[in-house]
């Protein structure tokens, strides 16, 4: 006579559904009208494009797009690479620099959009945050607190882009010590970024459970890290 016994099995995590989130936050302030928000769509198409050729992004990769002036825009939330629709960015006729008003609508979508780790599964993959300015924060008592906020959250790497001849890349090393600077902010300026960012993105999805950040790519010729 066999004697029946319980079998308990401890739940299975699902590594599969583990999203590897990208946050774009780009300056829309008044100075950027004109060719260089005509120069940023280009370069987002140039983003996009580049990530959907990566079997390892679509898998994993979400993208949110933010953007900042005198009011910040959620324009596209945490959505799946393959479904992404980019919308027309646009700039108004003049306006400021709210990059601390930005920052804490980045900490509120962080907190409401990323999965943490839980008991029976695991959460998404340190996310990503790219943040692109052409000047400097105009509400920077604001700005220094949201830093101190920015860095509570388990981002797995920050890249700020001092883009054009005013951007003032002391705030942006504030945030991060991955700040690059773009001397133009032409279409092919631009393209060049967004490419570069794209390959960070890939990288990093390639790199998931291997390291908990993956190194970032050689920047090309039009992008300078500053020392």
């Amino acid at each position: 006579m066999f004697k029946s016994s319980a079998i308990t099995t401890k739940p299975l995590i699902d590594k599969t559904m583990r999203r590897l989130p990208v946050y774009l936050l780009l300056d829309t302030s008044g100075s950027m009208r004109g060719e260089p928000i005509a120069a940023v769509n280009v370069g987002l198409g140039a983003l996009l494009a580049s990530l959907r050729q990566d079997p390892s992004a679509l898998e994993s990769v979400h993208v949110s797009v933010m953007t900042f002036d005198a009011v910040v825009n959620v324009l596209v939330p945490l959505t799946p690479l393959d479904q992404l629709q980019l919308p027309l960015v646009t700039a108004p006729d003049s306006g400021p620099t709210f990059l601390g008003l930005a920052l804490e609508a980045l900490c509120k979508a962080f907190d409401h959009e990323v999965k943490r780790n839980t008991a029976d599964t695991k959460g998404d993959w340190a996310p990503l945050l790219f943040l692109m300015t052409d000047g400097s924060p105009t509400d920077l008592q604001v700005y220094e607190e949201q830093v101190l906020e920015v860095k509570k959250r388990p981002f797995g790497s920050i890249i700020g882009c001092a883009a054009g001849p005013k951007a003032k890349q002391q705030y942006l090393s504030m945030l991060t010590d991955n700040v690059v600077i773009l001397d133009t902010m032409d279409s092919a300026s631009f393209t060049s970024f967004f490419r570069w960012v794209s390959s960070a993105v890939s990288a990093g999805s390639r790199s998931q459970g291997l390291v908990e950040t993956a190194p970032l790519p050689p920047p090309p010729t039009e992008i300078q890290f500053v020392i």
